[in-house]
């Protein structure tokens, strides 16, 4: 069975999910732009997640979020079931559009490590080769200066959304924040700073590995071309390791306690869900834990 699911409100993720089999359905043009980013803001504003950076490639998304309420497991339901249902729509696809893999939601534990995020979440079309800088991706996404200002006026897409619907509003918004934890300590042009500062070192990087492997940069114009029916043919490991947290470079003493309350947690749980199918309902689960509360009315510990 897979791992528990350690829901805390308040925590800042990363999420990522890609499409199926690495198809390039999410190829950036207008129509996907549109769907994704008013499915984005609709879902955010459901369920009260505050969206901090956002970059959709060609064949995964990558999401920076604030979880106040802790129910981002509800968020990421609604928001791949209607991008999926939307972009069949679109691409006249046939079948799934995601991965049948669950998403990595990786929960950021420090500031380093949310820094960190940030800039790799923008700095990702340059690792993947396809553009030189991350200005010049051609899809969704959001540049170091933009981070707790950027505004998105979306309109209803034509495609999947009917008209005569109340729940799909003709004009919806979304508005980037800081996420809290830094936006309570620094100030917001220091924070942009800093995930400037991360995100020139991580393209340096980038461009380093690139010259070393021999690719060559694809280009923002031969993206738009792409067929959003061929598949990305790079080399990616089958069921690497997935992580669940990030604490960011140089904090060891972070890292060792965040995975000793990790086991704790998973530990907690594997003995509250023996017995609990063992007939015993009255058991109390450890604090984090989301399906068992949300779906079975298992009681949580307070």
């Amino acid at each position: 069975m897979t791992q528990p699911r350690l829901v805390v409100p308040g925590d800042t993720l990363m999420i990522t999910r890609r499409t199926l089999r690495r198809h390039h359905l999410f190829r950036p043009d207008s129509a996907i732009r549109q769907l994704y980013l008013y499915t984005l803001a609709l879902c955010a504003r459901r369920f009260g997640i505050l969206v901090h950076a956002v970059t959709l490639m060609s064949t995964h998304e990558h999401l920076i979020v604030t979880d106040p309420q802790g129910r981002y497991p509800d968020f990421l339901r609604r928001l791949h079931r209607l991008v999926s249902l939307g972009t069949k729509v679109l691409r006249k696809w046939e079948g799934p559009t995601w991965d049948h893999e669950p998403s990595s939601v990786v929960r950021l534990l420090t500031e380093q490590a949310v820094i960190e995020k940030l800039a790799y979440v923008m700095a990702n079309p340059v690792q993947a080769g396809l553009v030189r800088h991350a200005r010049d991706w051609p899809g969704i996404t959001v540049l170091p200066h933009e981070l707790g200002r950027r505004l998105w006026t979306v309109n209803r897409p034509e495609a999947y959304f009917d008209t005569k619907n109340r729940q799909w509003p003709d004009t919806v918004e979304l508005t980037l924040t800081l996420p809290p934890h830094l936006e309570r300590r620094y100030d917001a042009q220091a924070v942009r700073e800093a995930v400037q500062a991360e995100l020139e070192r991580q393209e340096r990087i980038a461009h380093h590995e690139i010259k070393k492997r021999g690719w060559r940069v694809l280009g923002a114009e031969r993206i738009r071309r792409l067929s959003p029916y061929r598949r990305a043919t790079s080399f990616e490991p089958l069921r690497d390791r997935n992580p669940t947290f990030a604490v960011g470079r140089g904090q060891k003493r972070v890292f060792i306690q965040a995975v000793a309350e990790l086991r704790a947690f998973r530990h907690a749980y594997r003995q509250a869900l023996k017995q609990w199918r063992e007939g015993l309902r009255s058991v109390v689960f450890p604090q984090g834990t989301w399906c068992m509360c949300r779906v079975h009315g298992a009681a949580l510990d307070p």
